[in-house]
């Protein structure tokens, strides 16, 4: 039995981290002696002869893929392109957006087969082991199935115990790829949320009831991928601070362990205190986002936020006066937004970024699931698409009786203008030797992040990194001098630019090269290899290239 899943194409713009939710399914699987492969495409480019290539090395039984919202459009062109290879592949697919929208999804789509509701762990294990047997489908809580033109519901699953749970298969990611671009990681401590956000797929998704894991194994965790050396952990739990004792528990394992590990949380204004904030200072923590969605009181309650602009502002002196780092998201566009409550907003915004908030904005994307999508017409929001691509909450595709599309786009293309302006200023600063270290350094790994991405995307180091070369010892400098000259023949750019990005990750360790066998073949380092989490079946496999085979 091999089974393979798929991390569809998600924007760099979006601050993606290595897919979390896939390691953890990818754990299950080979805790059960089932062969598991991931492909990542956030970081890989994709074609149907890409995928095609991995399925024939592959041959996997099974192919699942992961999917938001935004990105469903890329997940189900990867389930057709696996059905046009060969038609007896098992194809499912999960996450939020097939979860509250399965049975439609399986209508629309032929090619998907089954549909794994919520959290799927103990899911695509019975899957992998009924499929092995030849049983039917339908003794698998937690489905939807294609049965001859019906759909099929089982029963839904319970929630699982995290602590039942084994280490997320971290090993089988392109961890270094994502760390090349700069982007974080994460991991989480507990799932659920009891609050009620008519916004939000996440209480639907993990459930009402806050499930924790053990503090220690937690820590076990965040140490482990201290040594990885990413410039930021993130704990993404739905909500760290929703049960006190278990985030002063956590905090106070990192102290006791005398950690020096920066990390980053999300928070809600009314779960924070002096004592949390400053345990969580004391532990590491040197950022906690929070959502506050809108300045307007009456909006507040309208989504059931359940908190008042008062907390908002105490909760920002507590951050700044510890010394985190607070920041907020702001959603414009729901329940009751008038351009006056969009004024009140943005110039709350204003006055918080006095206090020392950094905040950022969002146009109301109404997900499947969520109750502002599911009662729209009652909230007076009206929806202007269902073309999920559209759903990245940079474009308007809501109005309000009173706010249209056109008020909400000029909005964020004023951001938009005021960021190209505000890095425009720095190249300025540059050029006459006025910047600070860090302004300057803001731009150069913003300019390094993009020529990174661009170089992965296109796959122009496996095109020009692989060239004939005698046995002789030849200097890394002058290898990266040839490899810069190659890939500007190949790709017109600014060579001391690119000279100097290369230069900058062959000293991270996020690019190597080899020489042997009369060739010098130069290649991103994918996989972050760490013994201490490498387990039961997972110690037969071997890394090759973005995918994971079985070694010999």
């Amino acid at each position: 039995m091999r089974f393979l899943l798929v991390n569809p194409h998600y924007p760099i713009s979006e601050t993606p981290s290595p897919p979390l939710g896939l390691a953890y399914l990818a754990g299950a699987l080979e805790r059960a002696g089932i062969e598991v492969h991931i492909l990542d495409f956030v970081v890989f480019p994709y074609s149907p002869a890409v995928i095609e290539s991995y399925l024939k090395n592959i041959r996997p039984d099974v192919v699942g893929v992961t999917s938001v919202t935004m990105n469903f459009k890329n997940a189900i062109r990867i389930i057709k392109d696996v059905k046009k290879f060969d038609t007896n592949i098992l194809t499912i697919m999960g996450g939020p957006h097939v979860t509250f929208c399965g049975d439609k999804t399986l209508i629309t789509y032929p090619d998907l087969d089954v549909v794994v509701l919520g959290e799927g762990e103990q899911t695509v294990v019975e899957l992998a082991e009924i499929i092995q047997n030849h049983d039917d489908l339908n003794v698998v809580k937690g489905i939807l199935y294609r049965n001859g033109s019906e759909i099929q519901a089982t029963p839904m699953r319970s929630k699982v115990d995290l602590d039942q749970l084994p280490i997320p298969s971290r090993h089988l990611l392109p961890l270094g790829r994502y760390k090349a671009l700069g982007m974080p990681i994460s991991m989480t401590t507990g799932r659920g949320c009891p609050y009620q956000c008519i916004f939000c797929v996440g209480r639907k998704m993990s459930g009402a009831r806050v499930r924790l894991r053990n503090p220690a194994q937690v820590v076990d965790e965040l140490e482990y991928l201290n040594t990885l050396n990413f410039h930021q952990i993130n704990i993404a739990d739905d909500l760290f601070t929703a049960n006190k004792n278990h985030c002063l528990a956590v905090c106070d394992e990192i102290i006791r362990r005398n950690l020096k590990i920066k990390w980053t949380s999300f928070a809600r204004v009314d779960t924070v205190s002096l004592e949390i904030i400053s345990k969580m200072k004391e532990a590491g923590c040197n950022a906690v986002s929070f959502g506050i969605e809108s300045a307007n009181p009456k909006i507040l309650k309208k989504i059931k936020k359940g908190i008042t602009i008062k907390q908002v502002i105490a909760a920002v002196k507590l951050c700044t006066h510890i010394g985190i780092t607070p920041y907020a998201s702001f959603i414009l566009g729901l329940p009751g937004e008038t351009p006056e409550t969009l004024k009140e907003t943005l110039d709350f915004s204003r006055e918080l970024k006095k206090m020392g908030l950094s905040s950022g904005f969002h146009l109301l994307a109404p997900f499947p699931g969520t109750e502002i999508r599911e009662n729209s017409r009652q909230l007076g929001i009206k929806i202007l698409t269902d073309d999920w691509s559209q759903y990245h909450a940079n474009r308007a595709i809501v109005e309000t009786p009173t706010v249209n599309k056109k008020m909400l786009d000029k909005i964020v293309s004023a951001w938009e203008d005021e960021y190209h302006e505000f890095l425009a200023n720095i190249q300025k600063r540059m050029k006459r030797g006025e910047s600070t270290r860090a302004e300057s350094w803001q731009l150069i790994n913003l300019e390094r992040i993009v020529l990174v991405y661009e170089l992965m995307m296109e796959g122009i180091i496996e095109k020009c990194g692989t060239w004939s070369s005698t046995d002789s010892p030849v200097s890394g400098r002058v290898l990266l001098q040839k490899l810069a000259s190659r890939i500007s023949d190949f790709k017109p750019c600014d060579e001391d630019k690119l000279s100097n990005t290369l230069q900058y990750h062959l000293e991270q360790g996020n690019l190597r090269y080899d020489q042997k066998n009369g060739q010098i073949c130069w290649k991103w380092v994918d996989h972050l290899w760490q013994p201490i989490l490498e387990k039961g079946p997972a110690s037969n496999h071997q890394a090759v290239g973005g995918v994971v085979v079985p070694g010999g």
